[in-house]
């Protein structure tokens, strides 16, 4: 036995028989207060004893029949794996037909020619020794019915009637189990293994049935071919009938295995350990369970109870041990047998009976810290006899604990299922029995949750892009959190792309092993969170790849192809393009566009081309790089299908018409040698065509034609092999002449002082000599009546398309004389213009005077000056003057009106309220009407004074110069401080402008009021547009 341990150690290395030491072990462990038992513990020696000699007789069987090879297998201790094998050490391959029962009989359901061999032997492996016993090989010859009909044939003569009959199919029967029903019997908790194996021909198959039910779901497993139902961890609901049910094309065999399930004893309620004070009461409860049912029995410190010494408090009543009012001397250990024929069990329970005051385990003033919203466990761990009371308080002088918020635990501690802020502090645990009390204090910290408020979001990026996850996170101030990204739940890959941010993760140059998820995780001592999102990575497509041609007809042809890695983003449509290696060798053009879940297409063909195709994948990023070309596909030369388009006849000369196309392209020739024939007469005159064959060139010119003469053209393709169908004929003009005759009976009718209206008759078609495209009527300002000046002459033209007889002359001069003149306009040119024709426009609204001046003000009285109107649109008859007072609060007092002779461009207004502001309304007027007005504002003086000495500085001259001396004064000034200051220097400013202050600005800096007046005369000038 090892010192100070239990362990009992029996070594047979250095000499001893293990037989020596077979037996049933059991340790006790004893002290003053008692003895506790171990289970039995049993020792047997492995065995693998050799196989028994015996007379193997060579197995020969006809072919089609069964065959059972046995192997026997010597007993071993434990039992061995048996396993057939050659003499080259292989396997012997296993089927259906041929397989292993679990005895470990090789079992043939029925032979074959190759079962033929000398070396089926059968090997004992056992374990425990780590030896392999062989049994001797066993000789199998199958007779075939040629071979033995041939056999026959040589013993018998001629005239005997011989053959063996051929392979017959037979109907299944069993060769393990035997009969029609058996039984099996096994323990709760083992492996049920069932098992059937039949012979027949062809192979019968093999199924399970439970009868009256159903084979337990999950438990259920079939092995060695449906030969052996398995069924794990057995109760003693699995026990019933089961049926095992062989079938091949001509039956059925059955057998029925009823199967029972026992059970060794199993625990309900083991006996627990008592800790008792005196003169309580106590019980030890032993129940188990099994099949059958165990027997109970109790033994005190490993005596049975029966024979144990007497104790008064005790009282067995079958299964429980009853204590009453024990004692000290009442401390034991205590064992509960229970047994029955298939084991037993055993169990060590320990009565103390103390008299103990409490104790509190538990660390004074230890920190508990949760997060909040969370459960909160407050440990106090306590011992004490009689089992001490257990209560809580908070804070020093708090009451007790009580109510739902908390829960109370039999070990003492106390839980706070939902903890909050105020839950932080000081709690209290007390421990009292009637031998004492005793308190522990702990302290609890309720730290608020970290939380992710900005989560990464799902992002699709393009490759080699840049993308950014967010993970801002909000924390307890006291808490120290750190951050962790993952990418598919594993580290970030070691490159230097990945950028780890205080709140994000940038990957720099994106490529396609970036795609995944990635986890941002937020770890303090307390809490941990985590949010997630994906990154797709997506690109152009793959090119598309093996392009095939199949089905080449002449006009036709079906191309397919592969489809190239999308790149996680869908491809929308394939692009075909084709190139003609005969007449456009390198250039690709469009053919045809299909949907990306197509890979197949008919393509159309023209005849003589030399087709390759290529395929371009589309999705949402853009286009894939090109395929590698198909093979090349010539096509056969036909005639033209088309004639040129867009034929055109338009003379270039008055003598000519010139006839346009637009030629065929290459692969629309079909044929080599494309050439085109061009065909025209004069329209609704009763000519021949005329015709010629040109090459293949887009224009052929026609001479000595009549002018502007409607023909009939038509353009024919042909090629070698013939012509195309006949073209549609256009209708073409030769050239075009200037018109010969102008306009007549032009006539002018004035709708209003800026707007007049023309007429004219159109002229004969004839005369046009061209396409009429329109009429221009040229306009022109003569003199202004008002004004009776000439000045130059500008001409203004109007284009009217078509054939109008008439037109709109916006925008005219009133009072004003003007002329016109029209003229007809087709694709040559213009002709030429009509006569002269006068026409004047009435009189208008003139424009705003020129300017309004008011100066010289006094105590009540100012006097205006006006310009005329710049544009007097008629003979002005008078001016109108309107003038209002306005008060300190901008309120217009009322309005005096004045009108004026034309020919005045001054007046004095008097009787004004002096210091007084008046606005001014101004106009001029014609015949017609009033036209725009100018205002004007204006102050009268306090005293004469100030009368005498007012003067309108703002129009003098040297006032000007003054201001402007000023300004070019401070530049320089700014200029030298500025030179000054960036070399380091100071710049006293004030004296400079002391000392070369300009004697002529010193007057402004007087108190003498000239410049106050000025200011307080100043006005607001606005004139309407």
């Amino acid at each position: 036995m090892k010192p100070n341990s239990g362990t009992l150690v029996i070594n047979i290395m250095n000499g001893g028989k293990a037989e020596a030491y077979e037996g049933v072990y059991q340790c006790t462990a004893r002290n003053e207060r008692g003895a506790a038992i171990s289970n039995n513990i049993v020792i047997r020696p492995s065995r693998s004893p050799l196989w028994t000699k015996e007379k193997l007789e060579p197995n020969q069987v006809r072919e089609g029949d069964s065959l059972v090879l046995h192997c026997r297998p010597p007993v071993g201790l434990p039992p061995p794996i048996i396993f057939w094998m050659d003499n080259a050490f292989q396997r012997l391959p296993q089927s259906e037909r041929v397989s292993q029962g679990l005895n470990g009989d090789l079992y043939f359901s029925n032979v074959q020619p190759e079962d033929t061999r000398e070396d089926y032997i059968c090997y004992a492996r056992f374990n425990h020794t780590q030896t392999i016993q062989q049994k001797q090989p066993i000789s199998v010859k199958v007779f075939s019915m040629d071979s033995l009909n041939d056999t026959i044939a040589a013993n018998l003569s001629d005239t005997d009637i011989y053959g063996a009959k051929p392979v017959t199919e037979r109907q299944p029967i069993l060769l393990t189990p035997t009969g029609s029903t058996s039984t099996k019997v096994e323990l709760r908790g083992n492996v049920l293994l069932l098992e059937c194996i039949a012979a027949g021909l062809p192979t019968p198959v093999i199924h399970w049935i439970k009868e009256g039910g159903e084979l337990p779901a999950n438990r259920t497993f079939f092995e060695n071919f449906k030969k052996t139902l398995k069924i794990i961890d057995v109760s003693e609901a699995d026990s019933g009938n089961y049926k095992c049910i062989a079938r091949n094309i001509l039956g059925s065999a059955h057998h029925v295995i009823s199967v029972t399930v026992k059970a060794a004893p199993y625990w309900i309620t083991a006996p627990r350990n008592l800790v008792l004070s005196p003169g309580e009461d106590g019980t030890l409860i032993c129940r188990a369970n099994g099949n059958p049912k165990p027997n109970i029995s109790w033994l005190a410190n490993g005596v049975p109870i029966a024979i144990a010494p007497e104790d008064p408090s005790r009282k067995v009543d079958g299964d429980t041990i009853i204590f009453s009012h024990v004692q000290e001397r009442s401390s034991a250990v205590y064992q509960c047998n229970a047994s029955n024929e298939y084991g037993y069990l055993l169990a060590n329970a320990f009565v103390n009976v103390l008299a103990e005051p409490p104790r509190i385990l538990t660390p004074a003033n230890k920190l508990y810290q949760v997060i909040s919203d969370s459960p909160a466990l407050l440990d106090c761990a306590y011992f004490g006899s009689p089992k001490p009371e257990i209560e809580w308080f908070k804070g020093v002088k708090g009451s007790i604990l009580r109510g739902s918020e908390y829960v109370f635990h039999d070990n003492g501690t106390l839980e706070i299922p939902v903890a909050q802020k105020d839950s932080t502090g000081t709690y209290t645990c007390v421990a009292r029995n009637e031998l004492g009390k005793v308190q522990n204090e702990v302290q609890l910290e309720v730290k608020d949750p970290t939380m992710i408020i900005k989560q990464p979001e799902y992002k699709v990026i393009q490759r080699y892009g840049q993308v950014s996850f967010e993970c801002i996170i909000k924390h307890d101030s006291t808490l120290l959190p750190t951050v962790i990204w993952l990418k598919d739940n594993d580290e970030l890959p070691d490159d230097e792309r990945f950028l780890v941010g205080k709140d994000n993760l940038t990957i720099m140059n994106v490529t396609d092993k970036d795609d995944g998820t990635y986890t941002c995780i937020v770890n303090t001592t307390l809490d941990s969170v985590s949010a997630s999102a994906v990154l797709t990575v997506v690109a152009r497509p793959n090119p598309p790849f093996d392009l095939e041609l199949t089905g080449q007809l002449e006009r036709s042809v079906e191309l397919s192809w592969i489809p190239g890695d999308e790149n996680n983003s869908p491809i929308t449509n394939f692009v075909i393009e084709y190139e003609d290696g005969l007449h456009e060798p390198g250039v690709w053009h469009y053919q045809t566009e299909v949907p990306g879940t197509q890979t197949t297409v008919q393509l159309k063909l023209s005849p003589y081309v030399n087709y390759s195709f290529r395929v371009i994948a589309v999705n949402e990023i853009g286009r894939s790089q090109p395929s590698e070309p198909s093979e090349q596909y010539l096509t056969k030369s036909a005639n033209p299908d088309e004639n040129p388009s867009n034929v055109q006849g338009i003379g270039s000369e008055p003598d000519n018409l010139v006839i346009t196309w637009e030629s065929l392209k290459g692969f629309q020739s079909n044929g080599p040698g494309l050439q085109y024939k061009v065909s025209w007469r004069q329209k609704d005159v009763d000519d021949e065509w005329t015709s010629v064959i040109v090459a293949n060139v887009s224009k052929y010119i026609v001479s000595g034609t009549p002018t502007f003469v409607p023909y009939e053209i038509k353009v024919q393709a042909l090629n070698d092999l013939g012509y195309a169908p006949e073209p549609s004929e256009v209708i073409g003009h030769s050239g075009e002449d200037l018109p010969m005759v102008a306009p007549g009976n032009v006539q002018v009718h004035v709708i209003n002082s800026t707007l007049a209206k023309v007429h004219w008759d159109p002229v004969p078609l004839k005369t046009v000599r061209g396409h009429l495209q329109g009429y221009k009527v040229y306009y022109w300002k003569v003199q202004s009546l008002s004004r009776r000046s000439r000045r130059h002459v500008e001409k203004k033209i109007l284009t009217f398309r078509g054939n109008k007889t008439f037109g709109m002359l916006p925008g005219l001069e009133p009072y004003s004389s003007y002329k016109l003149n029209v003229r007809v306009v087709n694709g040559k040119g213009e002709g030429p213009a009509s006569p002269d024709k006068v026409f004047k426009t009435p009189e208008g609204v003139p424009s705003s005077p020129s300017f309004l001046k008011i100066t010289n003000p006094t105590l009540d009285s100012l006097t205006l000056e006006w310009g005329s109107p710049t544009h007097p649109n008629g003979v002005l008859t008078s001016y109108i003057l309107k003038f209002q007072p306005i008060n300190n609060t901008h309120e217009l007092g009322p309005l005096v009106e004045i009108r004026i002779p034309a020919n005045e461009s001054s007046l004095i207004l008097k009787n004004l309220n002096y210091s007084t502001r008046y606005k001014f309304y101004f106009n001029a007027q014609t015949s017609v009407g009033s036209g725009n007005q100018i205002t004007e504002e204006a102050v009268t003086i306090m005293d004469e004074a100030m009368a005498s000495r007012q003067v309108d500085i703002a129009t003098q001259g040297w006032f000007i110069g003054l201001m402007c001396a000023v300004a070019l004064l401070i530049l320089i000034l700014l200029i030298v401080c500025f030179i000054r200051r960036n070399k380091g220097g100071k710049y006293p400013v004030k004296e400079k402008e002391d000392a070369h202050a300009d004697p002529e600005i010193q007057p402004m800096k007087e108190d003498d009021g000239t410049f106050g007046e000025y200011r307080l005369f100043s006005f607001v000038s606005s004139a309407p547009f």
